[in-house]
């Protein structure tokens, strides 16, 4: 299963500091996370199920768009 929708923006507007809040659904259910500059990712509310591989899509789709 992909994730869907899937959103970023910078965490502090106006601002070169790293840091976004990412959103997407994942088997038909929002979810909303602070994604650091060092990679970890502090889920706003319940973290999805197979944490670990949607955690690896998130870096990936991460290290496509930002830090390409």
């Amino acid at each position: 299963m992909m994730l869907q929708h899937f959103s970023y923006k910078k965490m502090f507007a106006d601002s070169d500091l790293p840091g976004w809040i990412i959103n997407f659904y994942y088997q038909n259910k929002h979810y909303t996370a602070d994604y650091h500059k060092d990679g970890t990712i502090q889920w706003a509310h319940d973290a999805p199920p197979n944490i670990a591989k949607v955690e690896e899509m998130v870096h990936d789709l991460m290290t496509f768009h930002v830090y390409e």
